[in-house]
């Protein structure tokens, strides 16, 4: 706003000094100068709000240029009109004006042509940066709803796991049934209270893990072992709530169920330039292929997740190494800022 102030004024003090210099006294020309610019200043003023209720498309341009024609001459008629009446006794000043007339109203064109396509430039870029905020906006909720949506399949998944393995205590062993229905409702307790949570501490996504794991030990028994490998760098370090439970059961599933030896899961955290880097290992039966099927739905939800949060594909990559199927999962850590709003 100042800057257009600045520059009207200097332009009409431009203008007195240009009729001064053709004949007119201080007085008559700064009239002159007021008179025809203000009612110029209007006239831009007008331009303005018609671009800010109606922008015309490209392919409309000569809309525009209507529009300044129009506008212009009657801006020329309306300055000629008012000057005529205060001057109209005043014969230099009315030979002057009839002598001036063609620059007045060219003038008064280019002056209006400029200020209608900066104002046509303006809104047109307001206009675009408001789409693509819309747009930002429509694809961040669109991510947002595709991670409650994973983050909701995966209770289900091992929820169906946990309540058959429960049936299948009930009739041998129904201590260790009551035991594994005690484990399951203080799992569902913890990983509702993350539910909102989009960021957690790595010590709290291991306490909820060790609770899964728990589970799945009475399911298993002794065939289960579990290594815990955590760096004292990492153990502060965020990640993205409920990440590691599908990971681990990924790997005991493809690490227990088409085999009937034991098994020991391996879990190594550590801190890696800024970066939370996990691996998760599990033995398999080269035999059964299992490696090969390793990456269902576990994998796939978690690198899905780690997409939508990063938009990047390579932080989740698995190997296999003679009976040894590796997942390794980077992830980048989030602003401060960001992580004390949800944590």
């Amino acid at each position: 706003m100042i800057p257009f102030c600045i520059s009207w004024f200097i332009w009409i003090s431009m203008h007195q000094l240009a009729l001064y210099q053709m004949g007119l006294n201080w007085f008559e020309a700064l009239t002159d100068s007021l008179v025809s610019n203000s009612l110029l200043i209007y006239v831009s003023m007008l331009m303005f709000t018609i671009f800010r209720f109606y922008l015309p498309r490209t392919n409309n341009v000569l809309n525009l240029f209507i529009w300044i024609i129009l506008l212009t001459t009657g801006w020329f008629f309306a300055s000629d009109k008012l000057l005529d009446l205060i001057y109209k006794n005043n014969a230099h000043y009315q030979s002057l004006v009839n002598n001036t007339w063609p620059i007045r109203f060219a003038i008064g064109f280019l002056i209006n042509g400029c200020i209608s396509l900066v104002g046509y430039a303006y809104f047109n870029w307001q206009e675009r940066a408001e789409t693509e905020k819309k747009k930002t906006e429509a694809e961040q909720l669109s991510k947002e709803a595709e991670l409650y949506k994973l983050r909701q399949q995966l209770q289900p998944h091992f929820l169906f796991n946990a309540l058959n393995s429960i049936n299948a205590l009930i009739g041998a062993r129904p201590a260790e049934a009551r035991e594994m229905v005690q484990q399951l409702s203080d799992f569902l307790r913890t990983t509702l209270r993350k539910e909102e949570q989009q960021w957690i501490k790595l010590e709290d996504e291991i306490h909820s893990l060790q609770l899964y794991l728990d589970i799945e030990k009475v399911r298993f028994g002794h065939r289960l072992s579990t290594q815990l490998e955590l760096d004292t760098d990492a153990w502060k370090m965020q990640l993205p709530a409920l990440l590691l439970q599908p990971l681990v059961e990924n790997a005991i599933k493809f690490g227990l169920y088409d085999t009937t030896e034991d098994s020991r899961i391996y879990l190594l955290a550590k801190a890696e330039a800024g970066q939370l880097v996990i691996t998760v290992e599990n033995p398999f039966d080269p035999s059964t292929a299992a490696a090969q099927k390793g990456t269902g739905f576990g994998l796939s939800s978690v690198q899905r997740r780690l997409y939508l949060m990063f938009g990047r594909n390579d932080l989740l990559q698995t190997t296999v190494k003679e009976n040894i199927f590796s997942t390794t999962v980077i992830i980048p850590q989030p602003i401060v800022s960001d992580v004390s709003t949800n944590v």
